[in-house]
């Protein structure tokens, strides 16, 4: 079975999650709207849309299931309502505007799929002034956390594993957030929200702060964090350890370099600095003691976690000064030839003549010639 078809299925098996958002439609569409669903998967938040009055929805999706929701789509009798866009929505026009967005780009903390810069862009491009976003708000939970699995993934790396010193990927382990279902008996003190994000408005950085105290013995190894979304008409859809009618998401623990003993009467303070674009989580971490003295202090930064090549790093430099390799050449080769008089027949073969070195035979070329058409060709 195909692992991303099965995906969707876990998807629409939570039922709290379509039970959620078909709530938060029935609410928010009215007769004749125009809804966007942006990175729909298999249509169903359009669908739920439909059914609550949506007189035309645009799913706008990138993916290996644009063919399979258009026969859904089709299956369901709504061919002539629900319009399957293929494409990435930042690269995507529409015959009209929405009056409504709907998305389940939320992640396992609220901002780690994309959706603040997806919505932004959309709420400038494809959408009316005044347009309804569901999700309305998006508000961050975190707690400290007793979760020795996630210290461990982080001490895999100083065991020579195999008899190597496996030991530089341990800093990278220790700035990673570990996504993962967070158990309410992990919890070492009451959630606090530390957060909100507000999606009608442009969102460049978000703040996160809380403190709390904890409220058992225990062994902190990380702090948690999780999401609750109000979706609109009253309807919040969450992954809190602690709900009753949590959704199936992970949640994600962001890790400590070491763990930290505590005990009641001790107090935590996190100080978190989203860049939602550009995934970047900065999480200080103070553990002040009830004794009184100075508090211990963990900072950490996904930028740390980040695999990235230094040759790339180099080439992002303002001095840099770029130039093609010989893909990139090709590349551009084959935007000059979609010129609109030639054929895709007559494309390969010319990118075969003048890239031969790159491919074994023109099949190989003719791979190379359809990734760049599909992306950039009408």
């Amino acid at each position: 079975m195909s692992h991303f078809v099965d995906e969707h299925r876990l998807y629409l098996s939570d039922a709290v999650r379509v039970a959620a958002y078909e709530s938060a439609l029935a609410a928010i569409v009215k007769p004749d709207d125009v809804v966007l669903d942006l990175g729909s998967g298999t249509g169903i938040l359009g669908l739920l849309a439909c059914r609550a009055g949506a007189a035309r929805v645009y799913a706008i999706e990138s993916g290996g299931m644009v063919q399979p929701a258009r026969a859904i789509v089709h299956a369901n009798d709504l061919d002539g309502r629900v319009k399957v866009v293929n494409g990435f929505s930042g690269h995507v026009t529409l015959p009209e505007q929405a009056d409504v967005l709907v998305t389940d780009q939320i992640g396992h903390f609220g901002f780690d799929a994309g959706i603040v810069g997806y919505v932004a862009d959309a709420r400038r491009r494809l959408l009316k002034p005044g347009a309804r976003v569901v999700p309305e708000r998006i508000d961050l939970w975190i707690a400290p956390v007793e979760a020795p699995d996630v210290n461990e993934a982080v001490n895999f790396w100083s065991r020579r594993p195999a008899g190597f010193d496996m030991s530089p990927l341990r800093d990278i382990a220790a700035n990673s957030g570990q996504p993962r279902t967070i158990a309410a008996r992990e919890l070492l003190a009451d959630p606090v929200c530390g957060g909100s994000i507000g999606l009608a408005v442009d969102v460049r950085t978000v703040n996160v702060t809380a403190e709390t105290p904890i409220a058992r013995d225990g062994a902190m190894h990380g702090v948690a964090g999780w999401f609750s979304a109000e979706l609109g008409g009253g309807v919040v859809m969450t992954n809190a350890p602690l709900a009753t009618n949590r959704i199936a998401r992970r949640g994600v623990v962001f890790p400590l370099e070491r763990p930290v003993t505590v005990k009641p009467g001790d107090r935590i303070r996190v100080d978190m600095r989203i860049l939602p674009d550009d995934q970047i989580v900065r999480w200080v971490v103070d553990v002040r003691r009830a004794e009184g003295g100075p508090p211990e202090r963990f900072v950490h930064s996904t930028l740390h976690g980040m695999l990235i090549p230094a040759e790339q790093l180099r080439r992002t430099r303002p001095d840099s000064v770029p130039r093609l390799n010989p893909r990139g050449r090709a590349r551009l080769s084959v935007l000059e030839l979609c010129d609109g008089r030639r054929s895709l027949d007559e494309i390969e073969r010319e990118i075969f003549s003048r890239h031969a070195a790159l491919f074994a035979d023109q099949s190989e070329a003719a791979t190379f010639v359809a990734e760049v058409v599909t992306g950039y060709a009408e």
